[in-house]
């Protein structure tokens, strides 16, 4: 039974992914895994057998790896194993012409671009469970066709790829060919092609129908705009070119979505982004267990949604155009290497790197130096916690486990000669050295300033910039281990090998946004997305950059007062459409704005939050025929009154009412702390202080007091907490902050009382010990024919000071 006759009984007009249409998980998991087993068979042609390592059957403990999947025509296989070998790859190989084949493996020595020993990527072809004598991985820095001598083959036979070291290794294809004397080509566009002949897929792509919406990226962003398009009325394809949805909020990345959503004067924008992203908690954070990103969540909620269709693993690298409009997309499965069309009335860019606007001829902006990095972020476990190793997201949990039992805790880690030389330099989480706003040591290790890629090219460079973290990555630990003799007990527990990137393409909209226009709070006629993450701009360490130029692996942020700014500061909407592509939204952090602006606008949920106002401004586009920048010059005062509207909202028909579904209660937004008219005594919320000087709002510690905290290092910033009392008398004064190695050791208060003005220093580097995270500062007499103050001073403090709340108690 072929890959056709799986979709036909199983009711899919084309692919497994287009049954995606508000079905539960389990028949998901159901349809993709008929298609694998059915419909990844190797090609056997008379003079060729071609095998896509990503088409193997089983693929063991190897990843699909599509990142550089534009620059070479198609995904490959990594084994990706921290050091541990992992499980091979299989698949049957059907033959139809017996005889002597020519084995070619279509690999690279990762690390041979920088002229190091050891080709750590090492793996052989097994036949039939025996390896042929050639070990693959071992030469050539580019992609090439590495000959693996002559073999004998019969009517069938099992193909499997041994990884050797757990490091690395990567293969795109096998061939074998009867003509002794051939070559498979190497270079585009003939490889494609000779690809595509051997796999039987020269045709066009079929057709999987038209939409709406077809929003392109399945990240924050893109998932967002899906489900809010999908809420209005309208048809939405989603496509996405991973297994999961969410990008880098997703568990392949685990970047924490940063950005508070829920802002007046729009409060309900945000709705839909806090449905897909998980609330912070105790052990929420960049670099966790899987579990914390919750992506199932994300696909529950895209599930639910019956005018959603959802592509998953699914790429686009092909763009139809008429007339500067978008007609059509074209995407290949990263498994099938399938092709389908897929048209639309509009197409949103949520790709991150700008793909369909490039594609289609958008007008665009690129940084060609100085660009920031991307993460490959990373974490150990101590094998003598058996928490830890229950746990453990390691390929060899099994045998790990049953070390662990037996009472052989001690994890050895080889010296690896091709890792980056680290053995006499500093790094994070060395001996006393520490990364930006990071306190132990462990958490000093694969957060997320190591990051590399400064002077690289996002897209085109981006299996080298992984290649280098991962390389960071290992020349660490080999330090750690086998220099410092530390940690014996541990082993690299997960880590990353999708990038996350922070920088990328930018589409050029009606509106370029600079930093500028935060800084000097630019107001617009078409405010859209709220922003209160600060100018946060990555550029290479200098404690950590010596001799390694060009090879820069720890970045540190922007701070001070030149790169905050008061907010929420709400971006308009002419950011997110394309200036000269008729019919392209775009949403994330590839939308119009001029470089340093990418800072306040790149973190998830702030990308969320453009993603819903692309899926209300799409049904005003669909609904009053009109474009997206239509809707600006027409159709603002309908797109605010949609900005009120609650994200659960839903229209039953294109043009019906919006309304909440049977059985639903609205829960307006309550506060992202703690409810100040919960706690006893008068309280003073930072939001109705007197700042001045620059403050930040933009901090993501939990445990504040009401919507957020303000914190500055500005030393002529203040900021004044009036009060008055109704009852004269002794109050204790309590004040609210959030600990934190970076705040303030000599905050400085001035606390306006009835005897005058009274001076406190306190140190916000310690936690309050107070209940609610509040600090007693002392007793206080306050009369009734006065009005007071708590006043903090942030010149000398040495440190960020920390306003969130004040607290006055009458003192028993």
């Amino acid at each position: 039974m072929g890959p056709q006759e799986v979709y036909s009984r199983l009711n899919c007009e084309f692919s497994p992914a287009s049954c995606f249409k508000g079905e539960l998980p389990m028949f998901r998991q159901l349809i993709v895994a008929a298609f694998l087993i059915a419909g990844l068979p190797a090609i056997a042609a008379a003079q060729h057998i071609f095998v896509e390592a990503e088409q193997f059957t089983e693929l063991g403990g190897w990843d699909v790896d599509q990142q550089s999947m534009d620059q070479m025509g198609s995904p490959y296989l990594l084994a990706h194993g921290l050091g541990v070998p992992v499980k091979d790859a299989v698949t049957a190989v059907k033959v139809k012409e017996p005889g002597t084949y020519q084995v070619w493996v279509r690999t690279r020595d990762w690390v041979a671009p920088w002229k190091v020993p050891g080709a750590p990527g090492k793996f052989q072809l097994l036949i039939n469970g025996k390896a042929l004598t050639e070990t693959f991985g071992t030469k050539g820095a580019e992609w090439h066709w590495h000959d693996g001598g002559k073999v004998e083959l019969r009517e069938g036979f099992t193909l499997a790829l041994d990884d050797l070291t757990g490091f690395e290794g990567r293969c795109d294809a096998i061939c074998f060919s009867k003509d002794l004397s051939f070559t498979p080509p190497n270079k585009e566009p003939e490889m494609t092609a000779f690809r595509r002949e051997q796999m039987g897929l020269q045709g066009p792509p079929k057709d999987a129908g038209s939409f709406d919406l077809v929003v392109v990226g399945g990240g924050v962003a893109g998932t967002s705009a899906a489900v809010s398009a999908a809420r209005n009325g309208l048809k939405v394809a989603l496509i996405q070119d991973r297994p999961v949805l969410g990008g880098n909020a997703s568990s392949e990345v685990r970047v924490w979505p940063e950005g508070h959503t829920r802002q007046k004067p729009f409060p309900r924008i945000g709705d839909i982004v806090e449905e897909l992203c998980p609330p912070r908690k105790a052990g929420s954070g960049n670099a966790k267990g899987k579990d914390v990103y919750d992506d199932q969540r994300k696909l529950d909620v895209v599930l639910a949604e019956p005018n959603i269709t959802l592509l998953l693993e699914y790429r686009v690298n092909v763009v139809e155009t008429d007339n500067h409009t978008i007609v059509a997309v074209q995407a290949q499965h990263i498994r099938s290497a399938e092709r389908i069309k897929v048209q639309g009335k509009l197409f949103a860019d949520c790709t991150g790197d700008a793909t369909v606007g490039f594609l289609a001829g958008a007008d665009f902006e690129v940084s060609h130096e100085g660009n920031m990095g991307a993460s490959n972020l990373w974490n150990v476990l101590d094998q003598a916690d058996k928490n830890q190793v229950l746990h453990c997201e390691c390929k060899d949990k099994d045998v790990l486990t049953v070390l662990a039992e037996a009472g052989n805790i001690v994890a050895p880690f080889p010296r690896l000669p091709w890792a980056l030389d680290l053995k006499d330099k500093p790094f994070p989480g060395r001996q006393s050295y520490k990364g930006q706003w990071a306190n132990t040591p462990i958490a000093n290790l694969g957060g997320w300033f190591w990051e590399s890629g400064f002077d690289k090219d996002p897209i085109n460079d981006i299996e080298r910039i992984r290649d280098l973290n991962m390389r960071a990555m290992y020349g660490a630990w080999d330090a750690l281990k086998n220099v410092d003799q530390m940690y014996p007990n541990h082993r690299l527990g997960w880590s990353a090998f999708i990038a996350g990137k922070r920088e990328s393409r930018r589409l050029v909209g009606d509106v370029m946004l600079k930093a500028d226009d935060f800084r000097n709070g630019t107001e617009w006629p078409d405010p859209a997305f709220p922003n209160t993450w600060h100018i946060d701009i990555h550029v290479p360490h200098p404690s950590f950059s010596k001799d390694l130029k060009g090879e820069e692996f720890i970045s540190e942020a922007t701070t001070g007062a030149k790169y905050s700014y008061k907010g929420p500061y709400w971006a308009p909407y002419r950011t997110l459409y394309s200036r000269n592509i008729k019919n392209l939204f775009m949403a994330g952090r590839d939308i119009s704005v001029e470089r340093e602006a990418i800072g306040p606008i790149r973190v998830m949920r702030t990308c969320g939050m453009m993603g819903e106002v692309v899926g209300k401004a799409a049904w005003i586009c669909v609904a009053e025929e009109t474009t997206p920048r239509g809707v600006y010059e027409n159709h603002l005062s309908k797109l605010k009154e949609l900005m009120q509207e609650p994200g659960a909202k839903r229209r039953a028909t294109l043009d019906g009412e919006l309304q909440f579904p049977a059985g639903y209660v609205d829960v307006k937004p309550a506060p992202k702390g703690l409810d100040p008219a919960k706690l006893e005594g008068i309280i003073i919320d930072d939001e109705a202080s007197e700042m001045k000087g620059n403050w930040s709002d933009n901090g993501s510690l939990p445990g504040f007091v009401g919507e957020n905290y303000h914190y500055s290092t500005d030393p002529k910033a203040s900021a004044r907490f009036p009060f008055s009392v109704t009852r004269a008398g002794n109050y204790e004064v309590r004040i609210a902050w959030i600990a934190h190695e970076n705040r303030a050791k000599q905050a400085k208060l001035e606390i306006e009382t009835a005897e005058g003005r009274k001076m406190v220093v306190i140190d916000q580097t310690q936690a309050p010990t107070g209940a609610n995270g509040f600090q007693s500062v002392g007793t206080f007499r306050f009369d009734l024919t006065k009005n007071y103050a708590v006043n903090f001073i942030v010149a000398g403090a040495q440190g960020n000071v920390h306003i969130d709340a004040i607290q006055l108690v009458p003192a028993k």
